[in-house]
């Protein structure tokens, strides 16, 4: 979402004058922060410090936006002086306003707007056959480790309309991959004058006019999923659209009971294995990806068992894994029964461990199949290779010329480097 929403300020400002620079020349540098981790916040007040160390050496306007300037307002300007604006995940309304200021070299006072969310009309990166499309914004959910709806507030639906237009504006620019976001995509709901549109009616209506104007987008994606709103009209809609990429990022965390109860997930573990089930069943192969939590605040080595249980009944193609820090401002920092370090960097690397066994295997059973990927970029140790994804989202190299960037291609899988496929282009 951060990295869509910096494309929407990059178009904002190229639509303004504005051109990229280097760090020693910029007349304007903007941060776009994150929350979620303490790790991506603690990168954030470094590159913060930087820049104010050299507004002392020249002129130029720092600005915050993002998570972090959501939750700290007002402290961040008190802790770092030198920094000019701080815009909030609910004030970047004002975003083209103090462009404006900034090249009549006046200031603005962003306290004068009203926070309110707005979808950008553009979230494309310039140049990319890939993009990302915000389709709703917050979260209702309120997991006690989690920070996003404190900082993103309560779910915002885009309009259908403006998500289609944005859609036929990335085709005129050659895209062949969207990738529909949202904190939990399956809570989509737009009430319009037929009713209220859900996610599963939303993806039939983007994949009927992308069918109707014979668009060059071929690939439909979607993140992310909660298990406790993954329907079965959506599980079917997945299964009969051939513009649906068959990978679902479906988000366990844990995978015990009395954890997930913890982390106020509301779904069970015999849930979670049932609903994987009827979408492996349904969705004919079809991959998972999910995120694993460790270390939370009480967690046993039977709770740890559970997870590493459902990893192997699951088999995940590939997970984002880490062990729980307390986010301040979120209920888990009061919990009892605190994880030591030690403790939770052990668990972690036995989560790993395993997720590794299995991408291995499964990359292993893989081999010889044929499979449509998008070529997406030049592979960085050939020039006579180009680097590609299939819908499972697994990436390939194989032999091909960089003009054929931004295309489909039909190949054999032959071999594995790494977490990479080696391939060779068949006939379609």
């Amino acid at each position: 979402m951060n990295k869509a929403e910096s494309s929407a300020m990059e178009h904002i400002l190229s639509e303004s004058g504005w051109m990229t620079a280097t760090e020693s020349d910029a007349d304007l540098i903007i941060i776009n922060t994150c929350t979620v981790r303490a790790t991506a916040e603690n990168r954030a007040w470094s590159r913060i410090r930087k820049y104010a160390a050299d507004k002392k050496k020249r002129k130029l306007v720092l600005m915050v936006v993002g998570c972090m300037a959501e939750q700290y307002k007002d402290e961040m300007k008190k802790k770092v002086p030198a920094i000019d604006y701080v815009l909030g995940t609910f004030q970047k309304q004002t975003f083209g306003l103090i462009l404006e200021q900034i090249q009549q070299g006046t200031t603005y006072d962003v306290h004068d707007e009203t926070p309110s969310y707005v979808f950008s009309k553009s979230h494309h990166e310039p140049g990319s056959f890939r993009a990302f499309v915000p389709i709703m914004h917050g979260c209702n959910n309120f997991c006690t480790y989690c920070i996003v709806p404190y900082v993103r507030g309560r779910e915002v639906s885009r309009n259908p309309l403006d998500i289609l237009a944005e859609i036929d504006s990335l085709d005129r620019a050659g895209v062949r991959e969207i990738t529909l976001l949202g904190q939990n995509v399956n809570s989509y709901a737009w009430k319009g004058d037929e009713g209220i549109l859900d996610f599963p009616g939303l993806l039939q209506r983007i994949s009927g006019h992308l069918k109707a104007r014979q668009t060059g987008i071929g690939w439909i994606r979607f993140l992310t999923s909660h298990p406790k709103d993954l329907s079965d009209r959506l599980i079917q809609v997945i299964a009969d659209e051939p513009l649906m990429c068959r990978h679902v990022h479906l988000c366990i965390q844990s995978g015990s009971n009395r954890v997930l109860s913890l982390m106020n997930r509301k779904y069970t573990k015999e849930y979670f294995l049932e609903l994987v089930d009827k979408m492996k069943t349904s969705i004919p192969g079809l991959s998972l990806s999910t995120d694993i939590l460790v270390g939370f605040p009480s967690e046993t080595e039977e709770d740890l068992q559970d997870t590493l249980d459902v990893m192997r009944k699951v088999e995940f193609t590939y997970s984002f894994m880490y062990h729980f820090n307390p986010r301040e401002g979120t209920p888990a920092v009061k919990l009892e029964g605190k994880i030591p370090e030690a403790v939770k960097k052990e668990r972690l690397s036995r989560v790993i461990e395993l997720q590794k066994a299995i991408t291995s295997k499964l990359m292993q059973e893989r081999i010889g199949q044929c499979d449509l990927v998008l070529i997406e970029d030049q592979s960085k140790k050939s020039k006579n290779e180009v680097l590609g994804r299939t819908a499972r989202d697994e990436m390939v190299v194989f032999k091909a010329d960089a003009s054929r960037i931004g295309t489909f291609a039909t190949v054999r899988l032959i071999g594995i480097s790494g977490n990479t496929f080696k391939a060779e282009e068949v006939n379609a």
